[in-house]
């Protein structure tokens, strides 16, 4: 089987062994290191082995986003997921313009922090509900929303506002009674309409900050 190679960037050294334990427990997800600051990273950056880069905003020295927006030119392949304890609106939006694909909190469980982890290998862009509801909270030009809105059908709504309360495909797909493949049809529509590629893209089209 398959396995997905991450690297941890957190500079709690407690909290650093801990997600590392947890991941010697998951059998597609193996931690293939781990950094206790930015700086140490970017240094092995060029011999990095990963899919997935955990990667901690608050860091000592340069901070996560500061990390992330360096770093991704470099390792344009490396998908970042930010973990925080900060449910900060403009954070969220500057880890994401800086090139992270995913953001969820470090009061997480494991196995909903794996679960984000897949779902970025996969192509998803995973949000923690919390900051999902906080990043749409955000958004007040409510017109724009509407209007564009009116472009999609019922279902295709259905899906666009699951998607901003930070549901994942299989949630969605259980709602709905649908299969995970049908909602990836309709995504891969929605992003057409759109003119995106991802869910990020989508969702910052459809609720625009303001």
């Amino acid at each position: 089987m398959g396995y997905i190679k991450i690297v941890i960037v957190e500079d709690d050294a407690e909290l650093r062994e801990f997600m590392q334990m947890a991941f010697k427990i998951v059998e597609d997800v193996v931690c293939t290191g781990t950094y206790e600051s930015a700086e140490d990273y970017l240094k092995d950056l060029d011999k990095v082995n990963a899919d997935v880069v955990l990667m901690d905003i608050t860091l000592l020295g340069m901070n996560g986003i500061q990390c992330v927006r360096e770093a991704k030119p470099r390792r344009p392949e490396l998908q970042y997921l930010m973990c925080t304890s900060h449910s900060d609106a403009e954070r969220t939006f500057d880890a994401l313009k800086a090139g992270a694909t995913g953001y969820i909190l470090k009061t997480s469980k494991p196995d909903e922090i794996c679960t984000a982890i897949r779902d970025i290998h996969n192509g998803g862009s995973p949000m923690s509900p919390e900051i999902a509801r906080m990043v749409v909270q955000s958004f007040p030009n409510k017109n724009q929303r509407d209007d564009l809105l009116t472009e999609f059908t019922s279902r295709e709504q259905e899906i666009l506002h699951a998607l901003a309360k930070g549901y994942s495909y299989q949630q969605i797909a259980e709602n709905l009674h649908i299969s995970i493949e049908t909602v990836r049809t309709y995504l891969r529509k929605i992003y057409s309409t759109l003119q995106v590629h991802s869910k990020i893209e989508a969702l910052n089209k459809v609720f625009p900050k303001g």
